[in-house]
């Protein structure tokens, strides 16, 4: 969890500026945990109960966090040199935001934007392997020999992917529709699996990052993201050590 010197704090709560909080401090007005401060260094966190004049203050968030519902033909990229349209371009904030991992420019989904490194790194390093749902409309009907294929890894072109998540949903004439989930995040890895397994995509979509979901978002409809939305995307536990409930 991100530890703040009191002043930070303060200014950040909107309190007073750092200069004035230096003098709340020294006057003895500011107390942490029931204790009153008198060092302007002292480190806290936004689990910790600080306040000024007996009032409870709380930080303003410092970092931006926002859910998209990505529609097609838009660039999961900050900018383009070729003048595409950009997920960035689609969120008004003076917050310089960046897309966190990629999703193609012909899925529509789920998507987070940030200004926040470390929060976009435990959400796209692979080591924390986090789980992301995809719905597909294939061509033809796979059968369960097919799909357990994914489910044991599949090999594409640059490796063996990590066996995945697969059922058949429901069907659409000749095709159908085939929920995956994967835990990886290479270039265009839903609709080469499938390919692989002789189930061309027609469409594709992304629908869940860990537990979060886009419903009730309209496709390029965006929000900030509620202490809700990180539980549903860290657990309870790990959003509480992140300071975000």
């Amino acid at each position: 969890m991100e530890e703040y010197r009191i002043q930070k704090f303060l200014a950040h709560s909107g309190v007073s500026s750092r200069r004035a909080a230096e003098v709340l401090i020294a006057e003895g007005r500011v107390f942490v945990n029931g204790r009153r401060v008198t060092d302007p260094a002292t480190k806290v966190t936004v689990r910790d109960k600080v306040t000024v004049d007996g009032k409870h203050v709380t930080i303003t968030r410092t970092h931006t966090y926002i859910i998209m519902n990505k529609p097609l033909s838009v660039l999961s990229s900050a900018e383009d040199d070729r003048g595409r349209t950009c997920v960035v371009d689609l969120v008004k904030t003076d917050a310089r935001l960046y897309p966190v991992g990629r999703l193609d420019y012909d899925t529509q989904g789920i998507i987070l934007l940030t200004d926040d490194g470390k929060f976009m790194q435990r959400i796209t390093h692979p080591k924390y392997e986090m789980w992301k749902t995809y719905e597909a409309l294939v061509k033809g009907e796979p059968k369960e020999e097919d799909l357990a294929v994914l489910r044991q890894g599949v090999p594409l072109d640059d490796g063996l992917a990590l066996p995945a998540e697969a059922d058949v949903v429901r069907f659409k004439g000749p095709n159908a529709v085939v929920r995956v989930r994967i835990r990886e995040g290479r270039n265009r890895q839903v609709r080469r699996m499938l390919e692989a397994i002789g189930f061309p995509v027609l469409k594709l979509k992304r629908t869940a990052i860990g537990g979060l979901t886009v419903e009730g978002l309209r496709p390029g409809a965006w929000r900030h993201m509620k202490r809700k939305d990180f539980e549903d995307l860290l657990g309870k536990n790990e959003a509480r050590k992140w300071g975000f409930t």
